[in-house]
Formats: structure tokens, sequence, C-alpha cells
């Protein structure tokens, strides 16, 4: 049976991270596997799992080697965890790791398995290189070859311009426009001003600057070659540095390096369970994850690449019979502020609701000053696969040092997609 007796709830125990560092950086030559071990390692050894055989470990990275084809599985291996825990990739580009813990939280919920790591890896400093397909064709044919002269001859085709690598894009492949790209024409349609892009990222990087001086993260990051704290976040940034920074997408545009997630490496992952399972091994639950929600825009034709959240979410809270204002915390991630501000914006328009979400009434606002509280992707930095575990971990946190709440998670994706998620205590 694929479901249990009952449906039961699912714990998030809490979560590791090594800290997340600018790319081409202090982690220039780490690999994914070498940063999603540290994780899972620091998330054994935090909750005593060695030699544990945990139901399932899922993980994901969106830049990854073709070596990597079994990542996960190979990170587990040298986690400490039981080699007998099994263990799956799932990509769904900046989703990743939330995603899989919503999968994973299934399989609790229905009593396939009793405990679960989600997590994910990113790095833009050691990313893939390929030739062109012409180059690769070639060097197929030739080794398909069964005799000395069929392995040679494909070689009269070779041209020098073969050699010329192609490092992966950041672009879309439907529209071949950036991410940026694609944002700084959200920013042009909902009419968001760069003033406002500004703030939100100097108070991302305050912050997060505060929640390290305060002690917050020292038990969710541990350290990795040798860093000890995110090596983004701002701490001196004004409003005066960040206006005089010139646009990055376009050169009438208003979004920056300063109000952008820089590419970043790192890794997170978070550990999920059973209340049974965490129980019987003394382990205190900080929060549930209760709610999760998924949805696509046609970016091509009709809507903004990364407002895909500015749907999921409506149709989360009908499941969950929920307002959008029944929130104590809201971590919306940053993958530009302009994104933040431009779903923030549709959840307020009437016209958006109604046209667009077939909803009689806005959603109306959020207190802001809920938002984001220990700081977000700006600031941090945002490792691809990695940040859904990450908010993941800071929210349960959060919540539990509360004695209770509701948070809201929301993480737009690449491909037009939007994962989002309701944590409760």
């Amino acid at each position: 049976m694929l479901v249990g007796s009952s449906v039961r709830r699912v714990a998030i125990i809490g979560g590791t991270r090594i800290p997340f560092a600018r790319s081409m950086g202090v982690y220039a030559e780490a690999s994914n596997q070498e940063m999603l071990t540290a994780s899972l390692k620091g998330l054994v050894d935090k909750f005593n799992l060695r030699g544990e055989v945990l139901g399932d470990v899922g993980a994901g990275a969106v830049l990854k080697h073709s070596k990597d084809f079994n990542l996960t599985r190979e990170s587990v291996l040298d986690s400490g965890l039981a080699p007998e825990t099994p263990a799956f990739d799932l990509q769904r580009a900046c989703g990743t790791s939330l995603d899989t813990a919503i999968v994973l939280g299934l399989k609790i919920a229905a009593g396939q398995i009793d405990s679960a790591i989600a997590a994910g890896v990113d790095t833009a400093s050691d990313v893939p290189i390929v030739y062109p397909t012409a180059y690769r064709k070639l060097l197929l044919r030739s080794a398909r070859g069964r005799s000395l002269g069929e392995r040679l001859s494909p070689w009269a085709g070779f041209r020098p311009g073969f050699l010329k690598p192609q490092l992966p894009g950041v672009s879309e492949p439907r529209t071949g426009m950036s991410m940026g790209q694609h944002c700084e024409k959200m920013a042009q349609t909902w009419q968001i001003p760069r003033a406002d892009q500004d703030q939100l990222a100097l108070e991302s990087h305050r912050k997060a600057g505060a929640a390290w001086d305060e002690g917050f993260y020292e038990d969710l990051v541990i350290p990795f070659r040798g860093l000890k704290q995110d090596n983004n976040i701002r701490r001196d940034s004004t409003l005066e540095k960040l206006a005089k920074l010139k646009p990055a997408f376009a050169a009438n545009g208003t979004l920056t390096a300063g109000n952008s997630t820089p590419m970043t490496d790192g890794s997170a992952a978070v550990l999920l369970a059973s209340e049974e399972w965490a129980k019987a091994r003394g382990l205190p639950v900080l929060a549930y994850l209760t709610y999760g929600k998924y949805a696509a825009v046609d970016f091509v034709q009709k809507e903004g690449l990364l407002m895909a959240p500015a749907y999921a979410v409506p149709r989360m809270l009908a499941d969950a019979r929920l307002t959008l204002q029944d929130f104590d915390i809201y971590e919306i991630h940053e993958a530009f502020e302009a994104q933040v501000l431009c779903t923030l914006k549709a959840w307020e328009s009437p016209e958006f609701c109604r046209d667009r979400l077939g909803l009689s009434a806005p959603l109306g606002s959020i207190d802001r000053s809920k938002m984001n509280l220990k700081g977000g992707s700006v600031a941090i930095g945002h490792p691809f696969a990695a940040t859904g575990a990450r908010i993941i971990a800071t929210l349960a946190k959060q919540l539990a040092q509360r004695g209770g709440g509701r948070g809201l998670i929301s993480v737009c994706t690449a491909g037009g997609m939007g994962v989002t998620a309701i944590v409760e205590r």
C-alpha cells in the first residue's frame, strides 16, 4: 500500500548548512558532492544519526556534472548514515530542496517512511564545461568505430572552433533572456521603483547581519573550508551606496548587483520525521510542515517569469482555509527584490486577483515587518538548490523560539515555476 492507515504529521527536527559563499571565492575548488556531504555530516553529528538507517534522503543541484548522476546517494555514503539509507536526486531549479522536503513529507505523512533528509547544493564555481555539439558527435562517432579506419575517419571533419568551450548559460531556453532581464520586464509591468528595491535589499543585509550577531545561526551553520559565516552580507551597506550601483541587466533598468541575488556556492539540509520516530530518539520537534503547493506560468506569452508563487500561494491558502494575513512570519525568497515586490503588489491588486486568480477580492497586503526576519537571499546568498532547505530550517527555528505560530514560504524558480509551503507549530 502507498498509504498507511492514517495520515501523520510531518515534523521538522532541524537543519544544518555550510556558510553560503560568493562564487569564485572560498569554495572555488569545492565540488557539489563535497559541499552536500558536509551539510549531511553536520546533520548526522547534530542529531546523533551516525549509523542510522533513514527512510530516504532527497537532494539535488541545478548545476552539476554528468559524473554526479547519483549525487545524493554518493554524498549519503560519506555522511555517516548507514550505507543502507537510500537516496535520490530531484531538481526543480531554485525550488529544489523545498520541493524535496514536500515530496519526502508526503512519504512520511502517508506512513511509507518514518524519517528523511531534504537537502540541496549548488556551485557556480565548479560548473560543467562542454564543447560544441558537433565535436561531441564527432567523438561519439569515433568511439563507435570498430576498426582503426572507422575510428579515425570522423576526425576529417574536425574544426578548430570545436575546442571553444561552452559555459552553462543562465538564460531561459525558450526566450534567450536571463532571469534578470525577465525580472526587469516584471519591474516595468508592475512599476516597481528602484528606491523600493534598494530599501528591501538594505533591510535584507541588516536583518541577516543582526541574526548572525545575535547568534541565531550558530547552531544552523557549520564551518566549511575555513569559512564560519555567510560572506555576502554587507553590514555597512547604505541606501547611498546601493544607489550608486549601475543597472545590471538593462541600460535604463532598476535591477542592480545590490538588489539582486549574487551567484553563490553552498549547501543545506533539514531533517524530517514522524512524531513517533522523533520521540523514540529524544529529538524535539521544532515545527511541522503542513501544506505545499506548486504553480507554473506561461512566461513566454502571458506572465512574468518569476510570478508563479503569486498563483501557488492563493491555491495553497484555499487548501488550508487561511488568508494571506494569517501568518506570523513570511519567508519570501529574494531572487531579486523587484520579484518580491511584484508578487506582493499582485496580491494587493484587485484586477490581478480577479482576472488571473479568479478571486472576488484581492488577497491584500502583508505586514512587511514579519518578512524575512533573519535576512533574505539577497544578503545571505542563493546556491540555487540549497535555498529551500535553508529557509525551512530558519523558519522552523524561529517558530520554536516564539513558542508557536505559522510561517509562509514562497520560492520562485527558473522555467516560470513556484514552490510554496506552510510551516506551523
